[in-house]
């Protein structure tokens, strides 16, 4: 787990700047995501979660944020798994094959998941 003083400005200053309450915590950050993200990519799970069906080292091409209503308590995002479109939390897989800022916004959110921030 990378820990910088850059990651915490960056994320003070860019991602929840303004926001008074969860909610807003929490559209801060779908929209930094929706701006950062470049869809699809490759990615791999790095960490399983019982909301989800994925077992570590799971490779897929995710294709796009999850509706912002989906979003409101974690960040999810969509891909095509066994012939269904599912949503998948964020904080569990890791870019495998997209560029350095696609990469960046998810290591963003790892590192405030990591440290136990959350929007309730």
């Amino acid at each position: 787990m990378k820990e910088t003083k850059l990651d915490e400005e960056r994320i003070a200053m860019e991602i929840i700047v303004d926001a008074y309450g969860a909610e807003e915590q929490a559209m801060g950050w779908y929209y930094y995501l929706e701006d950062k993200l470049h869809f699809p990519f490759r990615a791999r799970c790095i960490q399983p979660r019982s909301i989800s069906p994925l077992h570590v080292s799971d490779d897929l091409i995710l294709e796009r944020l999850a509706p912002e209503n989906e979003c409101l308590h974690d960040m999810f995002v969509l891909a095509t798994w066994h012939g269904r479109v599912m949503g998948f939390p964020l904080a569990q897989l890791e870019a495998m094959a997209a560029d350095e800022e696609t990469r960046e916004a998810i290591g963003d959110w790892h590192y405030w998941v990591e440290r136990g921030y959350g929007f309730d």
